[in-house]
């Protein structure tokens, strides 16, 4: 999945009498993928191309995954042939191109503001609800629609002529479009009559992103050289970091543990909360990338920025 704390379709959503926990789960779930922006970046500035950084992660990831479920739950390394299909557009759709897209868009932009454009996926999960399935929508919703554009518009001050990179931004749109097709195709999955559970559906959708990669680009093709340098996730200025080390935190620190933590803390919490607190991600990454990288923001694109956040979550309550 990307770097974006959002609920998982397909995780059982317990009542508990420990909400603090679940909140707590969250809020460091979305504090790691918000880390994670700035590791990405940081590897992408050693010269690593986007599409090979995406395969590390999802191979990686996978095959963390793979471990996992084969020893906790054998029978759902099962897959049927009537989920074949759908499991194939989730990974390849869902999960290898809102990678790629947002590693795509971090070239170009900064970390806070590529994840805040993303973070838009909900606003289109909402139109396609609208435009394509016919549903009713909400006032709120439209709502929802015109804060989060006003707030676009002030983290790209248009006034200014567009401040942003076109072609990062297009990616980073295209990641959003991506992450909500990972929604969609995560709830048809999961109102199928005979259900997968949320791990080993996660799992087949990395190993399907991983298959894709392998045909795109195929593994003896795969500049390992590059992997024996050296990334600075502090800046130019701080002692550098071996970029295997990196890669190892962007794959177990930056998915797979906060995956983890978002299963555990819908447990204790309900999705429509979590999405709450999982809001603070690009606030975080914007904060942690400005520290690290020197990613400074405008005041109005901070404000921008929470204008957005403020229009997804009305969007986000209609989705939930």
């Amino acid at each position: 999945m990307s770097d974006v704390a959002e609920p998982i379709p397909g995780i059982a959503q317990v009542r508990s009498t420990r909400p603090l926990l679940g909140y707590a789960l969250y809020l460091l779930a979305a504090t790691l993928f918000a880390i994670n922006g700035t590791v990405s970046k940081a590897l992408l500035l050693t010269g690593i191309d986007s599409t090979y950084l995406s395969q590390l992660r999802v191979t990686l990831a996978f095959l963390i995954l793979f471990a996992f479920v084969a020893i906790t739950r054998p029978r759902s390394l099962r897959i049927r042939r009537d989920e074949i299909g759908i499991l194939l557009a989730y990974g390849v759709l869902g999960v290898a191109m809102t990678q790629y897209l947002y590693f795509l868009a971090l070239e170009t932009l900064p970390v806070g503001i590529a994840l805040l454009i993303e973070f838009t996926a909900p606003i289109m999960v909402a139109l396609w609800f609208h435009f394509g399935l016919r549903h009713p929508t909400p006032r709120i919703v439209w709502l929802g629609l015109f804060v989060a554009l006003a707030g676009l518009a002030m983290v790209a001050e248009v006034w200014k002529g567009f401040t942003l990179d076109p072609m990062g931004v297009t990616a980073a749109f295209g990641a959003a479009a991506a992450l909500a097709i990972f929604f969609l195709l995560g709830d048809a999955q999961v109102r199928r009559p005979e259900p997968r559970d949320a791990v080993s559906m996660t799992m087949w959708g990395f190993g399907a992103a991983t298959l894709f990669w392998v045909i795109v680009k195929p593994w003896w093709l795969f500049p390992w050289g590059e992997l024996a340098g050296t990334g600075y996730p502090l800046g130019a200025d701080s002692s550098g970091v071996p970029i295997w080390m990196l890669v190892t935190s962007m794959v177990v620190l930056g998915t797979v543990v906060p995956f983890w933590l978002i299963v555990m803390s819908l447990h204790h919490i309900r999705a429509s909360r979590a999405s709450v607190i999982g809001m603070t991600e690009p606030l975080l990454a914007t904060f942690i990338a400005w520290v690290a990288l020197g990613e400074i923001l405008a005041p109005v694109q901070v404000v921008g920025a929470l204008v957005v956040l403020v229009g997804v979550y009305l969007a986000e309550r209609y989705r939930q």
